[in-house]
Formats: C-alpha cells, structure tokens, sequence
C-alpha cells in the first residue's frame, strides 16, 4: 500500500534537487562575499528570479508559481543551506505579501503581487518600531485619513529588505482610542513621497540582507492602498505571522544542513592520531545528535507547514498558531545549537572566516530573535495550550 502521510510528494523532492543545483552553483559561491562585504547579493537574486524561486509562493492567476508551504519551505531550506542572507529574498517576499493574500482587496492583490512575480520588485514587512518590538500593538505609527487619503508618520525599525524593496506593508494606528483594534495595514512604495530609511545597522549575520528603519514622513497615499479593513490590520499581521514563522524554521534547517554537511564533510578527511577524526566516538555521537536535532525540526516543520498551507485555502486549523510557534522555537534553538557543534567539530578552523561554519553560527542566532522571540513563542504556545 502507498503511505505518503509523513513524506513530501514526488515533486516536492524534484523540486528540492532544482533547487539545490541552482544553490550549490550560484548561490553558494556568493555567500562568503555577501557577508564579508555587507552588499545584497543582486545576482543571487537575479538567478532566483530567473528560475522563478524568489517569490515562489504567489498563485498563479497573479503570474506566480503558485507553489504549496510546503514547497515555499524547500526553496527557503535549500537556498538558507547556501546562504542565509539570500533566503530572505523568497522568506520576506512571502512576509511582505500574506497580508496582501490575507486580506486585500483584488484590486491591491492583482497590481502588486504580479509585480512581485514578475520580480520587479520585492516586498517587506514593516511592523516593528523603536518603542514597540515583542510588544507590536503599542506602536505609535499614526495613518490620518484625509480626503481621499490617508497621512501616515512614524518610524519602523529593524526592517528586513528595507531599501532594496519597492513595496513595504505597514501596520499604523488609525484609532488610537481603539488599542489593538485601531491598527491598519497598508501598502506604501519606497517611491512615495516623504519615505526614507535610516542607515544599514551593523549586525552579527546575515550582513547580506540589509536591515534599516523605515522613515515616514507625512507620507500621503490614497484610501484604496488599506489592507482590508480599518482597524483589521494587527490581526492580519498576527494572522501572518502564523504562516510566515514557518518560513523562519525553513531557514534555520538550511542554516544547520548547511553546517552539518559541512562537518561531516571535514571530520571525515581531518586526520589526527593516525586516523581520520569521524573514528572517534564523541565526534561520532556529537554529529548523531546534531541531525537528530534537525530531523526532528524539520518533520515538525513539514507538519506546520502542510497546516499553513490547509489554512490559507480556507480550512481554518486551530493548531496552526501553536505548530508554527513550535517550529519556528524548536528549529531556531536548533539551528543554533547544531552551528556550534559544527564550530566545535571544525577547532580552529571553523573560527576562522576561511570556513563557512562561523558564518552560519553567525547567521543562526537571528533566527532565534526575529518574527518573534523565541520566549515570546514559548508564550504564544503555553496560550494556546491553555486556552
């Protein structure tokens, strides 16, 4: 009998294989320059689009891909196996536009989401603010509605992508009587007059992808540019979250492939004692446990996102918050504990930049840290569970 349950579909693997050709010959070769440099890997991004892998996730009647969570995840997990800076490239086109999927109108949906396809321009996510971080509701945004407009003012902070993408979704208060229930969402262009961003911050990883404040400064667009509602916007961005904190365990599981595969690699030709060092016993059970590890969060994972995925075609999973927490904690700590053992494996090798392995501890640590803390998930998840 055929038992396909607990295993990705046959085009899935295809698509894995695809992918990973296109990582290993033009994405790996880039990433020690990326982060040594601190530039966007445009070429990277120009390959990803050239095959159709930097916003995979959009469905075809806007020119995308139309691919599954599922799939969304390989392509993150296999370009992140790469390059974690590069993976952000198909993980914030997914941040930016759910809410866009989520909740806009057709009219917003057909005009920037086939741009996004089409990979004329990228999106981000713009929630975030200096005052306001775990705690997003109390941001102080403000949009003004105005005629036929609407006037936002504020500042959002640690923006993945941000001058780089063209398009940005930001969540403002537009009843500020109203708490949680008075924030809306919108889309705003880096064009648009009085948008600008602050300097690339300086950070331990990911240095590829540049992190900036966005700057609105009496930013005038009109009405229609609302993302559903008024007042439905810190829903939507939570609603979000839900499926895009599987995208964040995607890229942790590359980050710790990528460093696994690599020790191996090297335990298997470092000789020390007359033998190759994979002989010995405390290597043999430190690389058991790191890919026992990172099994155990991809299946995980995998399960989150097959939910993500029956939730966005209207079947409403209740666990989904609680398995995407759980994925995006449980692959993250791993990520980072798996990148240190791979350190460790290397000695003084894999302190150094001339192995990759010190990058992709680098590159994990964020994973822990961004669309939520990992104690902010360990809340979100007893919550859930307590209910």
């Amino acid at each position: 009998m055929s038992f396909p349950l607990y295993a990705p579909a046959e085009e899935h693997d295809l698509l894995r294989e695809t992918i990973r050709a296109l990582a290993d010959e033009k994405i790996a070769p880039q990433a020690a320059a990326a982060d040594e440099n601190e530039e966007f890997p445009w070429e990277v991004y120009k390959a990803l689009v050239a095959a159709d892998f930097h916003a995979v996730h959009i469905p075809e009647q806007y020119g995308g891909a139309g691919a599954d969570a599922l799939a969304t995840v390989i392509v993150i997990e296999e370009v992140a196996r790469a390059c974690a800076s590069s993976s952000l490239i198909p993980a914030v086109n997914k941040l930016g536009t759910v809410p866009l999927l989520l909740s806009a109108s057709e009219e917003l949906k057909s005009r920037y989401l086939s741009a996004v396809a089409g990979g004329e321009a990228m999106f981000s996510y713009a929630l975030s603010e200096p005052e306001a971080g775990s705690d997003a509701a109390s941001m102080k945004t403000r949009a003004v509605r105005d005629g036929d407009d609407y006037v936002l003012n504020g500042t959002k902070m640690w923006i993945t992508n941000a001058g780089v993408s063209e398009y940005y979704t930001v969540m403002a208060v537009t009843d500020p009587s109203a708490g949680a229930r008075g924030i809306s969402a919108f889309v705003v262009e880096k064009s648009d007059e009085g948008v600008s961003f602050g300097p690339k911050e300086r950070k331990l990883g990911i240095k590829g992808s540049p992190t900036r404040q966005v700057i609105l400064e009496d930013v005038r667009i009109p009405a229609w540019r609302m993302i559903g509602a008024p007042g439905t916007g810190f829903k939507t961005a939570l609603a979000t979250l839900d499926h895009t904190r599987v995208t964040i365990a995607a890229q942790a599981l590359g980050i710790a492939q990528g460093a696994l595969d690599y020790a191996i690699g090297y335990v298997k030709e470092r000789r020390q004692f007359g033998r190759p060092i994979a002989d010995f016993q405390g290597l043999q059970f430190m690389i058991a446990d790191m890919a026992m590890k990172l099994e155990a969060a991809r299946q995980l994972t995998y399960h989150a996102a097959a939910k993500s995925e029956l939730a966005m075609n209207g079947e409403p999973q209740k666990d989904l918050t609680f398995l995407s927490s759980a994925a995006k904690c449980a692959a993250s700590d791993a990520a980072m504990e798996i990148t240190t053992d791979a350190v460790q494996l290397l000695g003084g090798y894999g302190y150094t930049k001339d192995f990759p392995v010190e990058r992709m501890m680098r590159d994990a640590k964020i994973t822990q840290i961004y669309e939520g803390t990992n104690q902010i998930q360990r809340l979100v998840m007893a919550r859930q569970l307590l209910k």
